[in-house]
């Protein structure tokens, strides 16, 4: 088809390609080109039709109309303009690029140095060759979607469990899933993976990034790839890799029957996203989309050195979310993800860089305003990952209200106490009670403390009480990557170990920190595999392992510890022991605290007592519980002897849960006229006033 005589002016927008059942409209953001050329190629991309210069220009949108064309187009974009790298400018019209807007991507990115703006040997030097053949495309897509009755669980924030977890990785072992469906949106949405996750009582899956991406030069010549995903150049398409078709509308229809098997479950689905930096890297990568259509706009270039990249990512560059047409990328692709595919909440990568102004982190900034006030955005979850590595980037407890946030001291505190011994008590009671010392300070709630012992990023459960030290010379790093300040213990054996001791040490460390995670005051999130027992084998940065490393083997699954953390989601559910207010030790209307804390001898805690670390027993005796009808009892001793800790006086105690048992069901019940409770080594115990 040929555009040249027919392609009309169009209109601004919507931006990216929009079918309106007689044509295409074409509306393309560039403040800085002086053009914008859309070409026209066959059904698979490999033969170019046609190339035309969209006629219309308002206000830095380029349009264009092609009546008569419908989905299933084939097209991309050339920009013309000044090739000056030294102020910021990288137009090169020899290079075809991506639409940032695409709804599905066409083709397979092969590394070549075709693809750079910049010759490789000598970047500041226009490369000339073109790119055409082998560069992404995209194609202009129409669904219709039946959804039924669908709807969003709208799960409470007090009831909220997260459930992390990687789509292929999950299933991709899963025996109970049909062989075609293992590693695909369809396995997570399979019988088995439903049942499981109900099972344990998870509330929500949060996925990690499932927009199309990239593996990065260095991997693919490792023969590795980016098995996490934190490379996107697709913010609008699902990665037809985790499809069982593996192309855009299978990924798109597959990703939303996925989404909707999952509701019916009451399960709620968020996505991990990245839109702190893009796949083109820095000076140095290629030029995919963004980098030709406007360099200076979509990024944050150094002020006086325009030809480099800020770098508060990690990842070569940043996007600059200070420019409007940048912020509108996000927050459409954001609703796109709402209202089209119907996920319930996001977790944002690098999350500090969404709030970056001209002097650093502002909470303030333009995007949480705009999600505030958005009748789509505001209404789901909004998770945080406080933190990048640019000037001021830890902000934890510093996000708007409402947003919830990773929270690495939970992490960090809870790992200490149990597995190294270092940390106090009045740190680890700060930690279970919501972050109070950073979250209450600033008018938060609980809830918006996301805690975790585990995430993707780290050491698995298992591995966190197996290896005091990371091993990851699978990565080809020679072991420098990863973080070297785990707060693991490896109980006496480095690595796989047949030693009973041992083996029994680990297993009740694990049930102690799982107990910490899941009976403390905030949102919980699950790492998936570790109530199976999943191990890295000491990877503690599994990123490029797209393989047994990092898929879960369900055959090897530890269904006690599995039986015990869905023990443990259960008593959450019914009590929720810590409620998602704020505690003062103020006295109610009943003559009880609202939560008092107690010593091993009965007494309150006071002065050193917070401080000493030779004091790693403490009680907490909960007034006024989340749902609960009687006062609760939780009891917890780091220590590694057995305790028998004093009984406040009054009403008659029942034990609900000793993390000491691996079924997490007391072994013993208390006398009646009893003053002590058996407090085993290394345990948590739940007690509860009411009559059994």
């Amino acid at each position: 088809m040929s555009a040249s005589s027919t392609l009309q002016t169009g209109r601004p927008w919507p931006l990216g390609a929009h079918w309106d059942g007689q044509g295409v409209n074409f509306a393309v953001f560039s403040a800085n080109a002086q053009g914008i050329d859309l070409c026209l190629f066959d059904d698979i991309g490999a033969q170019a039709l046609s190339r035309s210069a969209l006629p219309g220009h308002t206000q830095d949108i380029w349009h264009g109309y092609l009546p008569g064309a419908a989905p299933g187009l084939v097209y991309g974009l050339r920009a013309q303009g000044t090739w000056q790298p030294d102020d910021g400018h990288r137009f090169n019209p020899n290079k075809l690029l991506l639409d940032p807007y695409a709804r599905e991507i066409v083709g397979r990115f092969v590394w070549s140095d075709v693809h750079f703006g910049g010759e490789r040997s000598k970047p500041l030097r226009m490369d000339t060759r073109d790119n055409a053949v082998e560069a992404l495309k995209a194609r202009v897509t129409h669904d219709v979607f039946d959804w039924g009755d669908d709807h969003p669980p709208c799960t409470p924030l007090a009831d909220t469990v997260l459930y992390e977890l990687h789509v292929k990785g999950f299933t991709r072992q899963h025996p109970g899933v049909p062989q075609a469906m293992r590693g695909t949106y369809a396995g997570l949405a399979s019988d088995a993976a439903v049942a499981h996750l109900q099972t344990l009582g998870v509330t929500a899956v949060s996925l990690l990034p499932v927009h199309q991406a990239l593996d990065e030069e260095r991997l693919v010549r490792m023969g590795l790839r980016n098995y996490w995903g934190y490379n996107t150049p697709g913010f609008f398409c699902p990665d037809p890799l985790l499809a069982q078709g593996q192309d855009g509308h299978s990924a798109r229809n597959e990703f939303r029957q996925m989404v909707k098997r999952l509701h019916q479950a009451g399960l709620e689905v968020i996505l991990d996203v990245v839109f702190n930096h893009s796949a083109e890297t820095d000076e140095f990568g290629p030029t995919i989309h963004f980098r030709g259509l406007d360099n200076r706009s979509y990024y944050r270039l150094p002020l006086h050195d325009p030809e480099l990249y800020e770098n508060d990512t990690g990842c070569g560059n940043t996007l600059d979310l200070r420019h409007p047409r940048v912020l509108q990328l996000v927050l459409d692709s954001l609703r796109y993800w709402v209202g089209e595919m119907h996920v319930d909440g996001f977790r944002f990568d690098l999350a500090p860089v969404l709030g970056r102004g001209n002097h650093g982190f502002d909470r303030n900034a333009p995007f949480f305003h705009a999600v505030a006030q958005d009748p789509v955005l505001s209404r789901v979850k909004m998770i945080a990952e406080p933190w990048d590595i640019g000037p001021g980037g830890y902000q934890v407890g510093h996000f708007p209200a409402g947003w919830l946030e990773w929270n690495d001291r939970f992490r960090d505190t809870v790992r200490s106490f149990w597995l190294k011994g270092s940390t106090h008590c009045g740190e680890f009671v700060n930690r279970l009670c919501a972050s109070s010392d950073v979250f209450n300070q600033r008018a938060r709630t609980p809830g918006e403390t996301v805690n975790f012992i585990v995430a993707h990023d780290g050491f698995t459960l298992a591995d966190l009480v197996s290896f005091s030290h990371k091993h990851n010379f699978g990565n080809g790093e020679d072991n420098r990557d990863g973080h070297g300040d785990n707060h693991s213990w490896n109980c006496g054996a480095e690595g796989p170990s047949e030693d009973a001791e041992v083996l029994a040490l680990r297993a009740r460390l694990q049930r102690c920190l799982l107990t910490s995670l899941l009976l403390a005051q905030g949102t919980p999130m699950l790492c998936a595999g570790d109530e199976l027992g999943h191990s890295q084998a000491g990877n503690n940065n599994a990123y490029c392992q797209d393989n047994a490393t990092s898929w879960i083997d369900w055959s090897r699954a530890d269904t006690t510890l599995t039986a015990f953390t869905a023990h443990l989601l259960a008593l959450r559910r019914q009590l929720l022991p810590l409620a998602n207010r704020w505690y003062t030790g103020t006295f109610g209307v009943q003559g009880r605290q609202d939560i008092s804390w107690l010593r091993a001898d009965g007494r309150a805690m006071h002065g050193d007592d917070w401080h000493n670390p030779r004091h790693r027993v403490i009680g907490a005796l909960i007034g006024s519980p989340g749902k609960a009808a009687a006062p609760l009892l939780l009891l917890v001793n780091g220590s590694a002897h057995d305790v028998a800790f004093t009984l406040p006086a009054g009403p008659r105690w029942t034990a609900l849960l000793d993390s000491a048992q691996p079924t997490g069901r007391p072994a013993w019940a208390i006398d009646a006229a009893a003053a002590s409770c058996p407090l085993s080594q290394r345990s948590v115990v739940l007690l509860s006033s009411a009559p059994p």
